[in-house]
């Protein structure tokens, strides 16, 4: 008889390991507390708008090891359509100067120089920093399965960025600029505003646009929805069964061997591997009771800051807009939205570009913004009403000023908040990408299984500080992998 996995999530990791499992030949079922699959990768629609949560760009849309498992889930096929944005972003900052991140970094380094040439010198540095990130790649197998070939390999395309690792690895983005030395006044004051504020990785800020660069990292047109979809149809199609509404309550455990899972209902589901594809705090601390917790796992999910949860405020608009860059980030500092002070800003994101987002001569226009899960956690039922309320008559105020007369076309508003995104997905404090990656903890990564428990794989971004789409969908697929080892059998792809 096959063996059975039971995978606890439906978001992008589980139907990786979902797709992976069943490719397989296991018997598998993905239990997902939500009506739809896709997880933090979700979008609504109302009245014919599509307000996306998740999706503004992913790595992996044209090579490499990320692209390997698009493709192989079903993510990207002959007939995706992906753009690749020429502006990366514009920063407004709080006096109304703007500032431009171009995609291309050839294109943007001219830029820069343009704008400031008595930086010539530290911009071409910074600029040659970004372009080494060419040279990593990550591996296609998990840690344990790789040969000494593949290190070898993997060590020689990385010697022109080791440098830089080595010297940024442990670096705040504030302490990278610092090195820089610039001078330009709005160089300076748009870097260290967007990047500078807070313990923020300098290797995430480098190595980002150098994913962009390659036209590795664009928009698959459709959005998050899709994707989901997508992702789920393969499942299927390989024999995997899907369950909806299935909250997993608990993880039945003998002999520090996993025998299966418990749901809310009290119903009880036998399985010979279970995969974690959720929360990582609910799945080690409330399903598992702390019970098998390492001093890694401890320290963590203590000391490592989580992202800001998210408010998200969209707007279907019935006119057609047309920007020139998707993403508006505006620096406003202290700035009341809502019950949110903000604390650095807002973004704009104007999904034009995309044809499925609204009906023909319309847009969907949407405000993000970081706002604290302790604001929302404990309000009650009217509390609540009145802070969304307020979030989007301030939201649509702001938007006004962006594009005036704006408030007459608006046809539908929606106010997602950190209590939205906790009730539907169970993220912990609606953390959406989970670790912030900190120049303490971009370096680290959590292990995929437990100390002493057996039969048990955790996937998900929980495991690697600043979480995302590819990792996500990468441990789904390297759960898949260590159990196919431990059955001795020859994994698919």
């Amino acid at each position: 008889m096959k063996k059975k996995i039971i995978i606890i999530g439906g978001g992008v990791a589980g139907l990786s390991a979902g797709i992976y499992a069943a490719r397989n030949c296991f018997d598998t079922e993905i239990l997902e507390m939500h009506s739809v699959a896709g997880g933090q990768c979700t979008a609504w629609t109302r009245k014919g708008y599509r307000f996306d949560y998740c999706l503004h760009w992913l790595v992996g849309t044209s090579k490499g090891a990320f692209n390997n498992i698009w493709k192989e889930t079903g993510v990207i096929d002959e007939s995706t359509i992906v753009i690749d944005h020429e502006i990366h972003s514009e920063t407004i900052l709080p006096d109304g100067r703007k500032f431009v991140i171009y995609s291309n970094i050839d294109r943007w380094e001219k830029y820069l120089h343009e704008l400031a040439p008595e930086d010539a010198r530290s911009i071409t540095r910074m600029c040659n920093d970004m372009r080494k990130s060419a040279y990593l790649e990550p591996f296609n197998d998990p840690p344990g399965l790789r040969s000494a070939g593949t290190y070898i390999s993997s060590l020689f395309k990385i010697l022109p960025v080791v440098r830089t690792i080595q010297k940024f690895g442990r670096k705040t983005c504030k302490e990278y600029f610092d090195s820089l030395n610039f001078k330009n006044p709005l160089l300076r004051d748009a870097l260290y505003l967007s990047y500078g504020e807070r313990d923020f990785s300098a290797l995430v800020f480098i190595f980002m646009l150098g994913w962009f660069n390659q036209k590795n990292a664009g928009y698959i047109i459709g959005g998050s929805y899709p994707l989901a979809q997508r992702m789920l149809n393969t499942y299927i199609k390989e024999g995997g069964r899907m369950c909806f509404g299935k909250k997993v309550e608990s993880i039945i455990v003998q002999d520090d061997t996993v025998k299966g899972v418990v749901l809310s209902d009290g119903t009880k589901t036998e399985a010979d591997y279970v995969i974690a594809a959720c929360d990582g705090y609910s799945t080690i601390f409330k399903m598992l009771g702390g019970k098998y917790v390492s001093s890694k796992v401890r320290k963590a999910y203590d000391k490592w800051p989580l992202f800001t949860a998210l408010v998200q405020v969209s707007f279907g608009v019935n006119r057609k807009i047309i920007d020139s860059t998707p993403i508006i980030n505006v620096m406003s500092p202290g700035k009341q939205l809502g019950i949110t002070k903000l604390s650095n800003g807002y973004g704009i994101m104007n999904y034009g570009f995309d044809p499925s987002m609204a009906p023909e001569g319309k847009t969907t226009l949407v405000i993000r913004f970081e706002s604290p899960w302790e604001l929302w956690e404990s309000l009650d039922e009217q509390q609540y009403k009145d802070a969304k309320e307020k979030t989007l008559a301030d939201a649509l105020a702001l938007l006004e000023e962006h594009y005036p007369g704006i408030s007459a076309d608006v046809e539908v508003t929606d106010v997602a908040t950190p209590r939205t995104t906790v009730r539907y997905t169970g993220v912990r404090k609606g953390a959406y990408e989970g670790f912030l990656p900190t120049s303490q903890n971009m370096m680290k990564s959590l292990d995929m299984t437990l100390p002493r428990l057996k039969k048990f794989y955790m996937a998900g971004q929980w495991l690697f500080p600043g979480g995302g789409l590819p990792p996500s969908a990468q441990t789904g697929k390297w759960a898949v992998q260590y159990i196919c080892k431990e059955e001795g059998l020859l994994f698919k792809n």
